[in-house]
């Protein structure tokens, strides 16, 4: 298993973009509309940390990991069938791949493919 994007949803984008950039020397762009005006930095293995304010005033806080996978729709048909729920079917992101997102056991989880 690998994470290709790691979300993180917060009021404070730019304290938690400072904490992480202070702590490990990484530099987040500027907010990106591909990515719900997240500010992004890289990680190892050519992935991405995303940083960005709720969408909607609905929308809590979260830390959302985006598992690599091979087959986006084989993926969700299979986290389906193990109980979980849709939450955003597979959305391509022009340039940068196919996600998904999936609810079970209360936590959030997304699904990346290149």
């Amino acid at each position: 298993m690998q994470i290709h994007y790691l979300e993180i949803v917060t009021t404070e984008v730019d304290a938690v973009c400072s904490a992480y950039a202070a702590a490990h020397g990484v530099r987040f762009g500027k907010p990106d509309a591909r990515f719900g005006n997240a500010r992004t930095a890289t990680l190892l293995g050519d992935g991405l940390v995303g940083v960005r304010a709720p969408m909607h005033e609905t929308e809590e806080p979260v830390i959302r990991p985006y598992w690599l996978v091979d087959d986006i729709e084989a993926a969700v048909t299979a986290a389906v069938k193990a109980g979980g729920e849709v939450a955003h079917p597979p959305l391509e992101i022009p340039g940068r791949g196919t996600f998904a997102i999936y609810i079970v056991g209360g936590v959030h989880h997304g699904l990346w493919q290149r």
